[in-house]
């Protein structure tokens, strides 16, 4: 479910549970509700909330000792913390401040002023984040720095073609690029470096610029092969200090377009999607390559194949495939197959349009990457 104001309550009491889930739920929040810390926990490993509220006194794990272990967790010690106490102690709330709480709520507040305050705080974060994303982005353009491409390679015969969207609008993980040699020989790049936001978008640029090394000292060494190429990239991964323990896939195709062969290595990425016109299959394409730099040998091997006219190929990261559901985030490959087949002798400019990849335009949970290959004659 997509909301602005989605809440975690944890309290104890399933009669205060209950009471206030209904009543902050009348006021547009979406409540989930959790009776202990623990609880709570299994909640959040599927699904984020915008702000959580908890009871101070739980048996078992108090609240305090439950916003402890959130602080010592990266996916949740930025999750906006407020307790819900009924009593009003200077040195509790000192304890609680000192956890980075942002507030307390005492449980004998009227209800229009719990929701004033959590609205309150949630408009507050909304605006610091719109304007920090201003900010970076502003800085990014000045910097000129790109993580997708900004035009389309020229390819006799081929048409290629990408969709992307990133996460909450900031330049996420996702890579994309296109390498030309010359006439003969394009590389298609698509990566997806582990995390979101910024931190992620930063390393991304340090895994392209291994990759172009890569794709270009290869190259001018003789060496074709996309498994070769895959195994350098990881070397110098697997020994740099800066990014060796950045996760990130990779799915590296060489097209020969004198041949309209194309080539293709795999690390840690999503099967590729194949659709042979002359017989209407469509079929995924593994690779059994292990992330970058997770081992020295990343163990990656190369799948080649002829293309015929009408022939497509679509490459894409886990955010094209992940949804989030009433029971939290699921992935599901075969709902995008499904997607796609209507569209499979379609021009790939409708494809863009479709429900589909308008729906994850407006609601996804992790940057989004899509790349298109057609063989046009």
């Amino acid at each position: 479910m997509a909301t602005s104001k989605k809440i975690l309550l944890v309290d104890d009491n399933p009669l205060v549970l209950e009471m206030m889930g209904r009543a902050l739920n009348k006021e547009g929040f979406y409540c989930m509700k959790a009776i202990s810390a623990d609880a709570a926990t299994e909640l959040l490993k599927q699904e984020r909330p915008d702000i959580i509220l908890s009871d101070y006194h739980m048996p078992d794990v108090d609240g305090f000792s439950f916003r402890q272990n959130l602080i010592a967790i990266p996916e949740y010690k930025d999750i906006p913390f407020m307790f819900l106490t009924s009593e009003e102690d200077n040195d509790l709330m000192l304890k609680g401040i000192n956890l980075e709480a942002v507030d307390y709520i005492l449980k004998d507040t009227p209800l229009p002023v719990v929701v004033s305050k959590i609205n309150n705080f949630l408009s507050t974060v909304r605006e610091q984040h719109e304007r920090t994303l201003k900010e970076l982005s502003v800085a990014a353009m000045a910097l000129n720095l790109h993580s997708v491409p900004q035009k389309l390679p020229v390819i006799n015969g081929f048409e290629v073609d990408f969709w992307h969207r990133s996460y909450q609008n900031y330049p996420g993980g996702d890579f994309i690029d296109f390498i030309t040699i010359d006439e003969r020989y394009t590389f298609i790049v698509l990566g997806d470096v582990m995390g979101k936001k910024w931190g992620a978008w930063y390393f991304s640029f340090g895994f392209l610029s291994y990759i172009r090394a890569a794709v270009r000292i290869c190259i001018s060494e003789g060496n074709f092969s996309t498994k070769n190429i895959l195994q350098k990239i990881n070397d110098v991964v697997y020994h740099d200090p800066v990014v060796n323990d950045v996760l990130s896939s990779l799915s590296l195709v060489m097209l020969d377009a004198a041949e309209s062969v194309i080539t293709y290595s795999g690390a840690g990425d999503l099967p590729l999607l194949y659709y042979n016109s002359v017989d209407g299959n469509l079929q995924q394409i593994g690779s059994s390559g292990m992330l970058l730099g997770m081992l020295q040998d990343g163990d990656f091997d190369e799948v080649t194949l002829k293309l015929n006219a009408g022939d497509r190929f679509f490459m894409f990261t886990d955010g094209i495939i992940d949804f989030e559901g009433t029971s939290g985030k699921k992935t599901d490959y075969n709902t995008f197959v499904e997607a796609v087949t209507p569209y499979l002798n379609r021009p790939f400019s409708e494809f863009k349009r479709s429900d589909f990849l308008q729906e994850k335009t407006t609601d996804h949970i992790d940057d989004c990457s899509l790349i298109y290959l057609q063989k046009t004659i």
